[in-house]
């Protein structure tokens, strides 16, 4: 096949394509591995991804915690907590948003056991509660 048919196969460029290519012929399928990628191995394991998921789905009073609802930094804490190892809350996010996790603001609401204060509030005009 030429490089133009591949391209539209695997969905890349031409000069992707090309890479690969001089990379079989230098080194054979040997080169076409995945060579190692630069930076810092990651902090956090798949173990620790499933733990936090798991934390995720519980309520946090339910783990001794002093409020009742997750934020990403509340998570981030909680786990360097547990685990002794810290990540940024934006690790969180995406570890949650890879299991389609998605941790929306508190709504918050004011109300009254009062029975006037329905009658009240709705004739001032707040039509929010």
């Amino acid at each position: 096949m030429s490089v133009p048919v591949i391209t539209k196969i695997v969905r890349t460029d031409d000069q992707t394509a090309r890479n690969w290519f001089k990379r079989w012929g230098a080194e054979g399928i040997e080169g076409l591995q995945d060579r190692p990628m630069p930076g810092a191995p990651s902090k956090i394991t798949k173990g620790y991804e499933e733990q936090l998921i798991a934390n995720v789905r519980r309520r946090p009073r339910t783990l001794s915690q002093p409020y009742s609802m997750w934020t990403l930094q509340r998570l981030a804490d909680y786990k360097a907590e547990q685990t002794g190892i810290r990540v940024s809350y934006q690790t969180i996010r995406r570890v949650l948003a890879e299991a389609e996790i998605v941790l929306s603001r508190p709504q918050h609401k004011i109300s009254s056991p009062d029975p006037e204060y329905l009658i009240n509030v709705l004739a001032k005009g707040c039509t929010r509660l």
